[in-house]
């Protein structure tokens, strides 16, 4: 039978182990705030210029870009946003699942994949794959500067440029709300009707100036930067999110056990009583007859 001074120990350790969970939690309810603040204040931007790409696609264009090019696809380039650090229940594994789904499609007809991993968790799975990594950059932190990240998202973009890539999905944990947040996998190049989701039946032509090939060059530049980034922002407020949550079960369980070992712990020392005031009255019977 477990001892009470090993109960004990063990109930000192669960309450040592809620405190750290509650004040993660704690912590992870500061940043998620932050985190949400910031990702919906960059909504707007990234919604308006899908919007423009949406319409820019409807036109007729004269001068055909080459993210609008359809090509065969001999090679595909895969952006996986994830987090530097664990703790944040199945938010990863989520998303790594959806992603090993997606790639073993292309995997079956013998179209092999390169990626820009962003996150200290993508990089230490899919280097475990063996998978061919174009670039890795980590230690996002909660404020990721776009400056820092260009460098990476460039490098397929040149992919994609000198036909290397023929077609490049983006990876990420969307934020619904603070309950939900689900991993996606969208299309980022080349642009297409078919990988817009809320694009109208209605065409028209535009007038550019000062011409078309300077002004979509921009445009679809600062696109593909302002998905990506936004798509990092997403899945940063979707880890502090997915951290507050487990955390609070943690602690929720850390508090239930507790509970266990503390009836445990009565049980024990009530049978430890029981069998004290037992032998005593065994020896006071035995002192008596004598």
């Amino acid at each position: 039978m477990t001892s009470t001074k090993e109960i004990k120990n063990q109930i000192i350790s669960v309450i040592n182990t809620k405190k750290i969970t509650k004040a993660m939690e704690m912590v992870a309810v500061s940043k998620m705030r932050k985190t949400e603040e910031r990702m919906r204040s960059g909504r707007p931007y990234s919604d308006i210029i899908r919007k423009v790409i949406e319409h820019v696609l409807q036109g007729n264009l004269e001068y055909r870009h080459s993210y609008l090019e359809k090509r065969v696809i001999k090679r595909i380039g895969m952006i996986v946003i994830s987090t530097d650090r664990g703790l944040c229940g199945s938010l990863n594994s989520n998303l790594f699942k959806k992603v090993l789904l997606k790639i073993q499609k292309f995997t079956k007809i013998n179209i092999p994949c390169d990626f820009i991993l962003f996150g200290l968790k993508s990089l230490s799975v899919f280097k475990l794959f063996g998978s061919h990594i174009l670039s890795k950059t980590t230690n996002l932190g909660v404020n990721p500067n776009l400056i820092d990240l260009i460098n990476s998202v460039e490098i397929i973009l040149e992919e994609y440029r000198s036909n290397r890539i023929d077609k490049i999905f983006v990876a990420y944990n969307k934020f619904y709300n603070k309950m939900l947040q689900q991993p996606k996998v969208m299309q980022l190049l080349p642009l297409s009707r078919n990988s817009m989701e809320n694009i109208s039946t209605k065409k028209w032509d535009y007038l550019y100036e000062p011409e078309s090939k300077f002004i979509l060059d921009t445009l679809f530049k600062r696109y593909v930067e302002s998905q990506v980034y936004q798509s990092i922002l997403e899945n940063i407020a979707s880890e502090q999110a997915a951290r507050m949550i487990a955390m609070k079960t943690a602690t929720d369980n850390s508090g239930n056990r507790i509970k266990e070992l503390q009836l445990i712990y009565n049980r024990v020392r009530q049978a430890n009583i029981t069998q004290e005031l037992t032998e005593i009255v065994a020896g006071a019977s035995a002192v008596s007859i004598n």
